[in-house]
């Protein structure tokens, strides 16, 4: 369906090949969906850290506590996430705590709106639980779950949806 840079199926399949499940994610899955190549690439996983750190050679742990390995494929970033659910935001800005899932529609029902809820693998396809392709189509701009609790847990999420809207 999409075109992804061979660095990205490198890293899915790789996790594939490892036991796990891996898709890009979010808004890199929004551009490809609006005809628009996107700037990065995120992908999530079922792979716990740990495992993501054993399976490449060259990784940076950049945010460990919240399930985060920059994973460099011939010097290229890429950030893997681990499928997570998150706890409070005390400072409604980031969550307090995180909690590693094997479930990727969990991991997609804590993101901000349903555009950037959507995954992507050669061999699942889309996997949009949230009707986020069908928000694309139609310039919808809905928060994933409650809007109310999606805002109170980051601020910073009003901002982009002006951004988004804008």
């Amino acid at each position: 369906m999409f075109e992804i840079p061979k660095k990205i199926e490198f890293i899915i399949d790789r996790l594939s090949q490892n036991g796990h499940t891996a898709y890009i994610v979010g808004g890199c899955v929004r551009d490809l969906l609006l005809g628009l190549v996107p700037s990065d690439f995120d992908v999530t996983t079922s792979a716990t850290p740990k495992e993501i750190t054993a399976i490449f050679e060259k990784t940076i742990p950049t945010g460990i506590k919240h399930g985060t390995v920059t994973v460099l494929v011939e010097n290229t970033p890429v950030e893997v996430t681990t499928f997570r659910t998150e706890g409070g935001y005390t400072d409604n800005r980031r969550p307090d705590n995180v909690q590693f899932v094997k479930n990727l529609r969990e991991d997609l029902s804590r993101r901000d709106f349903t555009v950037n809820a959507i995954a992507y693998n050669k061999k699942d396809s889309l996997k949009d639980y949230f009707g986020g392709k069908c928000d694309l189509e139609n310039k919808i701009l809905r928060a994933v779950g409650d809007p109310e609790a999606r805002f109170r847990e980051d601020a910073l999420r009003i901002l982009r949806l002006f951004r988004f809207a804008s």
